[in-house]
Order: structure tokens, then C-alpha cells, then sequence
């Protein structure tokens, strides 16, 4: 049997380190909020995401959860081995064969949920990216409601986000959000505008379940129009406020950008807001979307 060797100790370290940070970042959280909903110091996080903490299973298992991943999912980076291998057949579709596999699949074994689903807009994308602006100026045109997600998982919850977040931590926070997802699109079955929270694209089964009833709009800009737009409306969130607008506070959203890039990429349409104006992006939003059904 062949020990572990200093060097691939400090490797493993290193790694797992990466890994909780790239978790970190998909999840809009700063460590100070990782801390909170973890139970683990500041510091003890600060020395696992460098690569020198002394991880424990229980530490571990206490990030995970405050992350709303298991375990395996922090430690395991491959899927599961049948998943795995359809992928890599799908892979090699281009994307007309996609939309056809995806209708077989759908048909084949009863996971068509998407009827109606053109006439429910959701927008998704990082805070700043001009969502509820945009979003409440598309349904008045249309005559169409427009609602915001969070607000329906307070009214899901009787409560605020803060306390559904100090009360039930992110697991928590996202049954809510999955409950409201399904009240919404049962509710506005005939058509409306919804914004979402930045992060929902990093839950795999939300943001499923968010592309099987709800026609997906990614609203984005670079980060410095993120920076400039969050600053402006004088709410930081996700990113943290003690480290001022600039520096690691722009590296936040750099790094929360490059990790959900790809999910984001998934949404049906993308509209691109970076140095047009409201009036600009309203017109490209409104073209991005199926148009309005004839009475």
C-alpha cells in the first residue's frame, strides 16, 4: 500500500480548497455567509480555501450543507457513470439533433412539462444586469403581470429572506423557491414576466425545473457595468460590502461570472445590456422573446 506523500497531502488540500471556493462563487456567497450558515469561522474557511486547513468530515459535511450540496458533490466531480455516458453522446449532436433529442426524450418518458411555457418569461443573470427594470417595463407592454421571485418566496414563507436564511439556512431558502416556482407558473398560466435570483442557475434540479415551465432570458453585462449598476441601487448583495466597490469586491463578480457562465448559457435567449441604454435593451429583450400569442 503507498502512503500519501507530503506533496500529495498539500495537493488534495490545495484541490479541496479550490473546490469549496468554486462552490462559493457558483453560490453568490461570500465567506463571511458561508461562516454564518456553516457554523465554521472565517478564518478557518480562509485556511481551506488556501490549501492549509486541517479538514475534518464534520467540517466538511457543515460547508456542504451550508452550500446545499451533499458531500459527495464537494469531494466527486464526476456524474453519475449512465448520466455520464449520455452526455457524451448527446455531445456530439449539433443543436438541431439536440432540439430533436430533446423532444424523443421529453415524449418518450413523460417529462414534458413545458406547455405554455413561451408565454412565462423568466430573466435570469447576476444582480445588475437590468432584470427587474426591464422585466416590469416587457409585462406592461404586454399587459401581462410581472412578478419578482423573491418577494414570492417571502409570501411562500410569511417571512423575509433574512429570516428564511437565519431560520432554515439555503436548503431551506430553496424548497421555498422551488414551491413558488410551481404556485407561479400554475398561477400565470396565460402569461407573465418574472425575475430571478442571480444564483438559482447553480441548483441543478431549480434551475430544471425554471427551463421546464418558463421560457429563459440570460440578461448580461461585464462586470463593471454589474459593479456600477449594484452600486448605483445601493444593494451589494451578493457581494460583500466591507471590501468597498473595487478590488476583491470586482473580483467577486468576475469569479461568480466565470463560474455560472456556462448555466447562464443555457437560457433560451440572450440579451446583452453592457453599454446600451434601457430603451435599447427593452427593444432587444422584446425581440429575444416569443412574441406575444394573437387573441
Amino acid at each position: 500500500m503507498q502512503l500519501m506523500t507530503d506533496h500529495d497531502a498539500r495537493a488534495t488540500l490545495a484541490e479541496l480548497g479550490a473546490r469549496v471556493r468554486a462552490w462559493r462563487a457558483r453560490r453568490g456567497m461570500t465567506r463571511k455567509q458561508l461562516a454564518a450558515d456553516s457554523g465554521l469561522s472565517e478564518r478557518f474557511l480562509a485556511d481551506v480555501e488556501s490549501g492549509k486547513g486541517n479538514v475534518s468530515i464534520n467540517s466538511l459535511e457543515a460547508a456542504a450543507r451550508a452550500l446545499n450540496i451533499t458531500i459527495l458533490e464537494l469531494l466527486q466531480d464526476a456524474p453519475r457513470p449512465a448520466l455520464a455516458r449520455a452526455q457524451g453522446l448527446l455531445a456530439r449532436l449539433d443543436d438541431g439533433q439536440l432540439d430533436q433529442a430533446h423532444a424523443l426524450l421529453s415524449s418518450t418518458f413523460g417529462l414534458d412539462d413545458e406547455k405554455g411555457r413561451e408565454k412565462r418569461i423568466a430573466l435570469i443573470g447576476l444582480r445588475g444586469a437590468g432584470k427587474s427594470t426591464l422585466g416590469a417595463q416587457l409585462a406592461a407592454h404586454r399587459g401581462i403581470p410581472f412578478v419578482e421571485l423573491d418577494r414570492e418566496i417571502e409570501r411562500e414563507a410569511g417571512t423575509s429572506m433574512n429570516e428564511i436564511l437565519l431560520l432554515h439556512g439555503q436548503a431551506g431558502y430553496r424548497r421555498y423557491e422551488r414551491r413558488a416556482l410551481f404556485r407561479i407558473a400554475e398561477d400565470h398560466a396565460d402569461g407573465v414576466v418574472m425575475t430571478t435570483g442571480g444564483s438559482i442557475v447553480s441548483e441543478r434540479e431549480t434551475f430544471d425545473l425554471l427551463q421546464s415551465r418558463f421560457y429563459c432570458v440570460w440578461l448580461k453585462a461585464n462586470p463593471e457595468e454589474h459593479m456600477s449598476r449594484v452600486v448605483a441601487q445601493g444593494d451589494m448583495r451578493p457581494f460583500d460590502t466591507t471590501r468597498g466597490a473595487t478590488g476583491e469586491a470586482m473580483e467577486d463578480i468576475r469569479r461568480i461570472l466565470a463560474s455560472r457562465e456556462a448555466l447562464y448559457a443555457r437560457a433560451d435567449a440572450v440579451v446583452d445590456t453592457a453599454a446600451r441604454s434601457v430603451k435599447q435593451s427593452l427593444k432587444d429583450l422584446e425581440r429575444a422573446v416569443p412574441m406575444e400569442p394573437k387573441p
